[in-house]
């Protein structure tokens, strides 16, 4: 077992982490399949702990609750379900979230030294073909991120489960990450459920155009144990469920060790802002403190 700074890989993880070819795989195309990162019991265990979440159990429970947080309850009914922090809130599902080698995968890509969880969103989509919440409408993650200083940050996307097309899963615009942005605005800070689908499918062709690119969509097709990795600036999406069960997953969002809240004002003077600045500690300075472990801790420092 090799062991840095107190993160341990077995020397079977060592195996697991991307090869420098995968790393430029990565940094052109802004998406990477990875190897089995979880045996088969410990996403039957992540199952589990998920399925007595949504019975309510936690852990504990978040201090505050931020203005846009996303947080199915059974009242909201069989709709594509949506909740952030649940690393925070279950111990049994960060128990899977938090190993370290998923850290030193995402290290690797990002060619950073140290990667802390920024966010985790556990997601269900229904088995019903024309709910029009499973659909998600294509979009990047630095959006959202506005007041995030790195241009690293990344995404693992989780299933419990084979995922396929018919499952509807994570489909990601291939080498979208690299492209110069136009037509953005303040409506982009927006998360995608607040957001008109046709603007979002238009602001993609209009990206493409630009770029002088074809817009090229590959499904990740993930086995059970495996996961997808996205670039923070990867446009991305999902179709229906057309399956006949559930479509489980989680999105593990992750920070390098080099971002900080920033300051990102808006047309209106008002500054771009996200969940954690009602959360997390404050540094010296005044500032949201992205590197407070509570909310945001440390998968992996080399």
């Amino acid at each position: 077992m090799t062991v840095v700074d107190g993160f341990a890989l077995t020397e079977r993880e060592q195996t697991l982490l991307p090869t420098d070819e995968d790393v430029r795989f990565f940094a052109e195309h802004g998406w990477y399949l990875s190897k089995q990162l979880l045996s088969g019991d410990e996403v039957d265990e992540l199952a589990d702990a998920v399925e007595r979440y949504y019975a309510g159990e936690r852990s504990r429970r978040l201090p505050v609750r931020p203005p846009r947080l996303a947080y199915w309850e059974p009242s909201d009914g069989d709709v594509q379900r949506h909740n952030d922090y649940v690393h925070y809130e279950s111990d049994a599902i960060a128990k899977a979230l938090l190993k370290p080698v998923i850290g030193a995968v995402a290290a690797r890509l990002a060619q950073a030294s140290e990667i802390r969880v920024f966010q985790s969103t556990l997601i269900y989509k229904p088995p019903i073909a024309d709910e029009p919440s499973n659909v998600v409408p294509w979009h990047f993650d630095k959006h959202y991120w506005s007041s995030s200083s790195s241009e690293r940050m990344l995404t693992a996307f989780i299933p419990f489960h084979d995922c396929d097309e018919e499952l509807g899963t994570i489909t990601m615009v291939d080498g979208s990450h690299r492209w110069t942005e136009v037509g953005a605005d303040d409506t982009v800070v927006r998360h995608f459920a607040d957001r008109d689908h046709g603007h979002l499918e238009e602001l993609l062709s209009a990206n493409a155009a630009h770029n002088g690119a074809e817009v090229t969509k590959i499904p990740m097709i993930i086995p059970k144990g495996h996961m997808s990795f996205h670039h923070c600036r990867t446009y991305h999406g999902s179709a229906g469920n057309r399956g006949s069960r559930p479509r489980q997953a989680v999105s593990l969002h992750l920070q390098d060790g080099d971002n900080a809240y920033r300051e990102f004002p808006l047309s209106d003077g008002t500054l771009a802002s996200y969940n954690h600045d009602v959360l997390v500690r404050r540094t010296p300075d005044g500032r949201p403190d992205y590197a407070d472990p509570e909310f945001c801790p440390t998968l992996w420092r080399r």
